[in-house]
């Protein structure tokens, strides 16, 4: 798939704001199934410094830095990417117990980096109980991890006035609702919980309007789901929102632990007192050109 992404951030303040220091995660990664064109970025007012560089997770962060007085922020980034299609699941019989066993004695910096704790996801025995619903003694991985996917998708609503960045997992587990973000951090939690590494994926999910309704501009989303390590093969992306595997329809922005590895736009100001955000998304696919070539997962 083709597409050309664009995605505003806007805040308005209430009080000027006379010093800004931030970091965007809002420029899409190169993956083996995923390659990016330039991005175009405006950021206005404009920055008297601005400069890029990789996270420790491959991630590419913009840094910028305002002196010039404002009560207004935007940033706006255009991007086209191509995607393609992933290969055929592994039809692996691995037992997830021999795929936590391994991962246990694996010295990778990249494997063990997703098997912790984060700041919004702490393994316990409740998300463990959870897990164990679908990761049963012997079951092998992939098919585990499919259903809890599934799981999640058929047992929890999508309720955006649920919850917030503050809401603990053990109150969405209870109340079984939230957003994409609180099922991704559910299924991440659930997975650690019993020994597995998962990581926290950040990109984008086109939207399609009612029939006979007209596209409107800034109405898709940015969407949120996990990955999860499957040896010999690589990190399995799972939508536990749509209940499906997430493939050439969901570009990717960026990865981590949790969502605060990759929030978009964060920082500190002198001033600004109360803000409002404003965030519009654009996914446009494009008609199709060469495809992408991908050695590996």
């Amino acid at each position: 798939m083709n597409y050309t992404l664009r995605h505003t951030t806007r805040y308005h303040y209430s009080a000027p704001v006379t010093l800004c220091h931030s970091e965007a995660r809002v420029l899409p990664r190169k993956t083996p199934h995923q390659q990016c064109g330039a991005s175009e970025l405006q950021i206005s007012p404009a920055p008297q410094v601005r400069m890029e560089r990789r996270d420790v997770f491959g991630n590419r962060v913009l840094y910028f830095a305002m002196e010039d007085v404002h009560q207004t922020l935007d940033v706006t980034v255009v991007t086209p990417l191509s995607t393609q299609p992933l290969a055929a699941l592994p039809a692996t019989s691995t037992t997830w117990e021999q795929v936590a066993q391994q991962i246990s004695q694996n010295n990778s910096f990249d494997i063990q980096l997703y098997r912790l704790d984060s700041p919004f996801i702490r393994r316990n025995d409740e998300l463990a109980n959870f897990a164990h619903s679908c990761f049963t003694p012997g079951r092998p991985i992939v098919e585990a991890a499919l259903a809890l996917n599934e799981l999640i998708y058929k047992s929890f609503e999508y309720d955006p006035s649920f919850t917030t960045l503050a809401t603990p997992l053990s109150e969405v587990l209870a109340n079984r609702r939230g957003v994409c973000q609180d099922f991704a951090h559910l299924a991440i939690g659930a997975l650690r919980s019993v020994g597995l590494a998962a990581r926290y994926v950040s990109g984008y999910l086109e939207t399609q309007p009612p029939p006979g309704q007209p596209r409107l501009i800034g109405a898709d989303a940015s969407h949120a789901w996990l990955a999860t390590w499957i040896p010999e093969w690589g990190w399995l992306a799972l939508d536990p929102t749509n209940g499906t595997v997430a493939g050439e329809q969901h570009p990717v922005l960026a990865w981590g632990r949790d969502y605060a590895d990759v929030a978009p736009l964060k920082g500190v100001m002198n001033g600004g007192g109360e803000h409002r955000l404003e965030v519009e998304v654009d996914v446009m696919p494009q008609p199709m050109l060469s495809p992408v070539t991908s050695t590996g997962h």
